[in-house]
């Protein structure tokens, strides 16, 4: 009988193992879509939403923005590469939620383990499979992993009791190794627009400053007037860098705050998973 059970569990996770490079080529191939998408969106916003001639009263001139669209479409080239990293952000943090949110199943973490704890300690190990399916998240496939094994060395008669709570544990091993990757993909977006959209932001703005003041040294008279409005043109660069940086950073904290609430969920349940089976099966 073990052999037999033995035999439908592990294809599973070789299958899984082997599913995971044309996997991670889509991954990659869907990423870099999205990626060159909000470029796309991006340039697309800065040239005819902020470039329509009712943002400035000039008209098609372009130079006397009326309102704060037109003076952002005067930030220079620098404002549609952080359009793109502001639509690119987003994409990611909706891409992620979703995830993520799935990734943390029906149940909380703590009463999905105390149902599973009551189930093993009856040695009802089905009940207990059957709770992983309702839970439908990480930790539920992490568990569910580690109960086929459980129920397999229940029936195994070759090894002794610390073999067989290796071998669990080393079924979750697995299964943790094939969830967090999944968990964690993606947010070095978030880490990496974090960083870069500040700077990104301070390029434009110096790039604006030096325009501004190279315009005014040709000009011979010192036009406080288009030297204030060169500097506020630079701004915007800054603050649009600094407002997607700060929107990147929270993001980045809030979803490491909740993977690491769905590890510590995964570390509890395998150590609950091992800890019932030594106690119950010396």
């Amino acid at each position: 009988m073990s052999d037999v059970k033995t035999a439908s569990a592990r294809p599973s996770t070789t299958q899984g193992h082997a599913a995971g490079k044309p996997k991670n080529s889509s991954n990659f191939m869907l990423n870099l879509l999205i990626v060159v998408s909000c470029i796309v969106i991006g340039f697309l916003t800065w040239k005819f939403l902020l470039g329509s001639t009712s943002n400035f009263t000039d008209g098609a001139t372009r130079e006397k923005a009326s309102n704060t669209l037109g003076l952002m479409y005067q930030g220079g080239f620098v404002v549609p590469i952080l359009l793109a990293t502001l639509f690119t952000l987003l994409c990611f943090v909706v891409e992620r939620a979703l995830t993520i949110v799935k990734a943390k199943g029906k149940m909380d973490a703590g009463e999905f383990v105390r149902k599973v704890q009551y189930h093993l300690a009856n040695k009802n190990v089905q009940a207990a499979i059957s709770e992983c399916d309702k839970q439908a998240g990480s930790v539920g496939n992490v568990m569910r992993a580690g109960l086929l094994k459980y129920d397999e060395m229940v029936n195994n008669r070759d090894l002794d009791t610390e073999q067989k709570v290796a071998q669990i544990k080393k079924e979750i091993d697995e299964a943790t190794a094939l969830e967090l990757p999944m968990l964690e993909k993606n947010l070095v977006f978030l880490s990496t627009i974090s960083s870069c959209a500040t700077l990104l932001g301070l390029f434009g703005t110096v790039l604006g400053m030096i325009r501004s003041f190279s315009a005014m040294s040709n000009a011979g008279a010192p036009d406080a007037a288009a030297l204030a409005s060169g500097i506020s043109e630079a701004l915007i660069n800054t603050a649009l860098g600094i407002s997607t940086s700060f929107i990147a950073i929270i993001a980045y904290n809030f979803f490491t705050t909740l993977i690491d609430g769905v590890t510590f969920g995964i570390d509890e349940s395998g150590f609950t998973l091992t800890q019932s089976f030594a106690a119950n099966y010396k």
